[in-house]
């Protein structure tokens, strides 16, 4: 089978982004398999209070499980302000559903494609930036907070995550998008207490040229490593070491890697894994335990329909019980 390029690819995904968030919001279906959605960027909260699965993503809507093989869905979670940087329709990426002292919290990517910030290299960059929305519930209605900016507007973040580090202070965990700076970052940059805006100005944690499996050609052919960085997550091991999975490609293979912190703190030093942590054509991923203890990583791959290229979310089993990630076998529900 011929390869898809990467740039190809990228379209086909972005396009497919545009497509969901303006089409109108389809018609709630029951039990169905999850191996039958269509989903990027698939994030699971497992809520033991009310024995359910939410699963949301790229699209800003979100699918409900009792056994992680039927769902139902999709619900439309989200109101955003019409008068804020957003606009009136924002496209919607990468969601995650965080709770925190008895609240639940929206970590997701907004895109207003009316606002232009920049032009590099002949690529329009359009206002984007990872925010934050809050609920009572796990499955919202979420709202905005107080400030309306987390992160500078001149720059195009995404793939925000959450994490409390070792100082108990909150953080959210993102991507300052290769677009512009052409060599992606992840980054944190802290939060306040109530996560209802940001404080002071976001730290680099490591580059996406940092990764030794990440591969891309350059304008003459040469090769040279990946500028894209995608989807961080944070754990912990058993033994307490901190670590972050995030995704990049090696050429136009969609892939997954780990890095480890050195002092076990979000300010590092972060060491790449040399190889990648799962197979290839999966990416995107985060870990829960599953209602009955089973940790579990959620991601998606490319997968071809006719002559469009899908994401579709998988599940595979996880072992943190050493000083390392583990993925192991795919996990059917």
């Amino acid at each position: 089978m011929k390869k898809i390029s990467l740039f190809i690819v990228c379209c086909l995904f972005i396009s497919s982004r545009i497509r969901a968030q303006n089409s109108p919001t389809p018609a709630i279906r029951k039990n169905v398999p999850m191996d039958s959605i269509v989903l990027s960027d698939p994030f699971i909260l497992a809520d033991a209070k009310a024995k359910l699965y939410y699963m949301t993503g790229t699209g800003g809507l979100l699918w409900k499980s009792k056994n992680l093989h039927f769902w139902d869905g999709p619900y439309t979670v989200v109101k955003t302000d019409s008068t804020s940087w957003m606009g009136r329709h924002p496209m919607i990426w990468a969601a995650e559903l965080h709770p925190y002292k008895n609240k639940y919290y929206y970590f997701a990517t907004f895109t207003n494609r009316a606002v232009k910030i920049d032009t590099v290299k002949g690529n329009i960059i359009e206002r984007r930036a990872s925010h934050i929305l809050v609920s009572d519930q796990p499955d919202g209605p979420y709202v905005p907070m107080k400030d309306s900016i987390y992160l500078p507007a001149n720059k195009p973040t995404l793939d925000g995550t959450f994490w409390i580090d070792t100082d108990g202070k909150p953080y959210m965990v993102y991507c300052y998008e290769w677009l512009q700076n052409l060599n992606g970052t992840i980054e944190k940059i802290e939060l306040k207490p109530d996560l209802s805006g940001s404080i002071g100005e976001g730290k680099v944690l490591f580059r996406a040229s940092d990764a030794p499996w990440s591969r891309e050609k350059d304008e003459q052919g040469n090769d040279r490593p990946n500028k894209v960085t995608d989807g961080p997550y944070l754990f912990r091991t058993a033994t307490g070491r901190l670590g972050m999975i995030w995704t990049s490609w090696i050429y136009d293979v969609y892939t997954q890697g780990v890095a480890y912190s050195s002092s076990g703190t979000l300010d590092g030093a972060w060491a790449q894994e040399k190889d990648p942590v799962t197979p290839p054509n999966y990416g995107h991923g985060m870990l829960f335990r599953s209602l009955d203890g089973k940790l579990l990583m959620s991601l998606h791959s490319h997968k071809k329909i006719g002559d469009r290229t899908v994401r579709v979310p998988h599940l595979f089993e996880v072992d943190l019980s050493g000083d390392k990630l583990i993925v192991g076998k795919p996990f059917i529900p």
